[in-house]
């Protein structure tokens, strides 16, 4: 079974959006009320990134515990998903933690509502392998990911890496077929590195995926981020505010407001599937969206839990127009 990533201290402090049924904000302004919280975007430069491109016409598969699928600031961002807990056409997020991550990637932006997204153009496919703990089995997991680059996924994001299970699974093991089978579909896979705060590498070094640590608001790893792994990036992943169910489930037994804040390598690997979404749209390839993200990532300095270092979003979208 695998476990959700860690949640934050912060994470039910109740931000409240007033007004959440209708929107948030003033109407003649569709700003996002929320957005001066999200600091993890203008660390990425993504709002500067997205004068070139907003990940049009592409889809983001969150692969996960599905979404909360009437949520205000996700219901437009939808495409069709399944879930392989139920077995059903239905993944209705039952635990909270698909609903954080799908905000983050491409929640709807410039709405009145709540966040921005990464990628504010980029449509969502929820994809629920995990039940309403948090868990989920090997095999809906490796089901997931297949379904979703068999239907249209042109990002498919995982951020479901914990512990060893998670490492004795990549070491050859049919998740490692799965990505191999998303990349050969043209989907460009991104996976959270875990928040065991260990040295490791889960993945064999020829399993096409982007492994994803996480950093902190001063540019440093976070202390639980895993690193290691071969040619990791780091993202945000600390202290970060994106939606939650606007209904009761693990994740929200304290919060109804549809908004709160995590920490994990969860939440950084939402941002780098958002840049991959940016570069898709700019025409890029899996292995060329890979290889930009790694390309165009801020030096780590001294820093080498950072892998090779945090993604610039900015930078990687001018390196895809040159």
């Amino acid at each position: 079974m695998m476990r959700a990533p860690r949640t934050s201290a912060a994470l039910l402090t109740g931000l409240l959006c007033a007004g959440l049924a209708t929107g948030c904000g003033d109407d003649e302004d569709k700003a996002d009320p929320m957005r001066d919280q999200q600091w993890a975007l203008d660390t990425l430069k993504l709002p500067a990134a997205w004068d070139d491109a907003k990940g049009d016409d592409t889809v983001i598969a969150v692969v996960d515990s599905g979404v909360d699928l009437d949520h205000p600031d996700l219901k437009d961002r939808l495409v069709r998903g399944y879930d392989f807990v139920d077995g059903d056409r239905s993944p209705k997020d039952g635990f909270g933690h698909g609903t954080h991550v799908a905000g983050i990637a491409a929640a709807d932006t410039d709405n009145g509502t709540g966040i921005a997204g990464g990628a504010p153009g980029a449509k969502i496919m929820p994809v629920r392998v995990l039940g309403s703990d948090g868990s989920g089995t090997n095999a809906d997991i490796t089901k997931g990911i297949v379904w979703a680059a068999d239907n249209g996924a042109d990002v498919i994001n995982l951020s479901l890496g914990e512990g060893p299970l998670m490492s004795n699974l990549l070491q050859g093991g049919i998740l490692n077929k799965a990505i191999q089978h998303a990349h050969d579909k043209g989907a460009v896979v991104v996976a959270a590195a875990g928040n065991d705060s260990a040295d490791t590498q889960p993945y064999k070094t020829d399993t096409p995926v982007l492994v994803v640590g996480a950093s902190d608001k001063n540019g440093r790893p976070a202390d639980f981020s895993n690193f290691g792994a071969e040619n990791a990036v780091s993202a945000p992943g600390v202290d970060i505010l994106s939606t939650l169910p606007t209904y009761t489930v693990e994740l929200t037994k304290k919060n109804d407001s549809g908004y709160g804040k995590l920490d994990g390598t969860s939440m950084a690997a939402p941002y780098v599937a958002a840049v991959a979404a940016l570069l898709h749209q700019e025409g890029e390839n899996p292995d060329e969206i890979m290889k930009t993200i790694r390309d165009t990532t801020t030096d780590p300095g001294q820093q080498k839990r950072l892998g090779l270092g945090v993604v610039n979003a900015q930078a990687a979208v001018d390196a895809a127009d040159d």
